[in-house]
């Protein structure tokens, strides 16, 4: 890798690793060394820091290639975090309900929830939190793009990547055990819990953009007064 100033253009417009990247990837680092303490199934937990090491890979990549931007590259790593929690727990049994309950509120009761819901909020958060990057990285494919296109892509591209995580999941558990396959999986009975977490994720993803539409055209409208 090249840590040497570079002028930027259109196909790689954002700064290279630096030390704000390196300060995010030691807190993920060190939050990885503390979800490794005791993990509730060691087995299912190395699984899913897999993804976490690939991810966290292809995320640093993107970024020492100028695709990724700082703002993105901070949320993509709030996911990841999101992920590692999950992962020390497995995503059915994270006892967030326990943590509202210490401070005198239940959750779930005031949600009407039957299942851990923690599962719900990694898959919406996929959307939420990993839209920007995606939408920076089509941005530099496609410079001339206008950016309604850009955002389908990027919607697109979430709902298409659920699809194929949701396949490796499945083609995964089917070489477990009922038992371990359901903990993997967090499907907790739901027989329509895939077809619910590509929604959320594609609800997540459908709510950033609206989000930075909205703060687009409020930019722009200050502009012009």
């Amino acid at each position: 890798m090249s840590y040497l100033p570079r002028r930027p253009d259109m196909y790689a417009p954002f700064p290279l690793m630096d030390r704000f990247h390196w300060i995010a990837l030691g807190v993920l680092f060190l939050a990885v060394v503390l979800a490794s303490f005791n993990p509730l199934d060691k087995t299912g937990y190395l699984m899913h820091q897999t993804g976490t090491v690939i991810g966290v890979g292809l995320l640093c990549w993107l970024t020492q290639l100028g695709k990724v931007s700082k703002g993105s590259f901070a949320l993509a790593i709030g996911f990841i975090l999101i992920h590692v929690l999950g992962a020390h727990y497995l995503y059915s049994f994270v006892p967030y309900n326990d943590w509202f309950k210490a401070i005198g509120y239940d959750l779930d009761k005031t949600m009407g929830w039957s299942r851990n819901m923690y599962d719900r909020l990694v898959h919406i958060s996929y959307g939420l939190l990993l839209y920007p990057m995606i939408a920076d990285v089509f941005g530099t494919w496609f410079p001339t793009a206008k950016r309604g296109r850009i955002a389908l892509l990027a919607i697109q591209f979430i709902m298409a990547s659920s699809l194929v995580y949701e396949l490796i999941e499945w083609l995964i558990a089917i070489g477990m055990s009922p038992e371990d396959a359901e903990n993997y999986n967090g499907q907790q009975g739901d027989q329509w819990d895939a077809h619910k977490d590509m929604a959320l994720a594609t609800l997540g993803g459908v709510i950033t953009w609206l989000i930075e539409r909205v703060i687009t055209v409020s930019n722009q409208s200050t502009v012009k007064r």
